[in-house]
């Protein structure tokens, strides 16, 4: 099976784009408490290991990207005339926690959850990716593009963390059963109007 961008196994169905592009107020909101989610993940792994130095140096400024990747999404909801609504189920990483061995040691946990992390933001960039290429509104591409750019950079950090306090091998061979185990959840995941996964 031939990978795609940034390691995923199958790339968003390209009828997604068209979807969230007639339904972009939708997509805006459900975007904003992804960002959300994403500052509380991080805040959440300093908490818990805040004995690892490099990953309370590296998650504090991405706490503080996320956090304004919210404001920036509700600005351009604020725009557009429109409110935040109400936070929506997200199957998608409901789904994918289920990927996430339980138990083990302190350490195995850490590595989980940092490759988590690191799945999100691979996707989460290779929509933000789609976005920019193929929508009209202009400013929302362009905000798509830059916001691409950042999601890379924090998927690649997530991945060089779990490296650092894992065996590399180790990390490397978990992280393909994680991209193939999202791969089949992706298959069976229906093309939402209101999601960003």
């Amino acid at each position: 099976m031939e990978k795609h961008v940034l390691g995923l196994v199958l790339p968003t169905d390209p009828r997604w784009v068209d979807i969230a592009e007639k339904n972009i107020r939708e997509i805006l909101i459900d975007h904003a408490y992804c960002e959300q989610k994403a500052a509380s993940s991080c805040i959440s792994l300093i908490v818990q290991f805040p004995e690892k130095k490099e990953l309370v140096d590296m998650l504090t400024p991405v706490v503080s990207e996320e956090w304004d990747h919210f404001r920036r999404v509700l600005d351009k909801l604020s725009e557009r005339g429109w409110a935040l609504g109400s936070q929506r189920k997200d199957e998608y990483v409901e789904r994918i926690q289920q990927l996430i061995r339980k138990g083990g040691s302190r350490e195995q946990q850490l590595t989980e959850r940092l490759l988590l992390n690191a799945l999100i933001e691979a996707r989460s960039c290779e929509r933000f990716r789609l976005l920019s290429k193929e929508i009209q509104d202009a400013d929302l591409a362009a905000f798509y593009h830059e916001l691409m750019v950042s999601e890379a950079g924090h998927y690649k950090g997530f991945l060089r963390l779990a490296k650092k306090f894992d065996d590399p091998e180790r990390v490397e061979k978990r992280w393909r059963e994680i991209l193939a185990g999202e791969a089949e959840i992706m298959k069976t995941l229906e093309a939402r109007e209101d999601r960003m996964h």
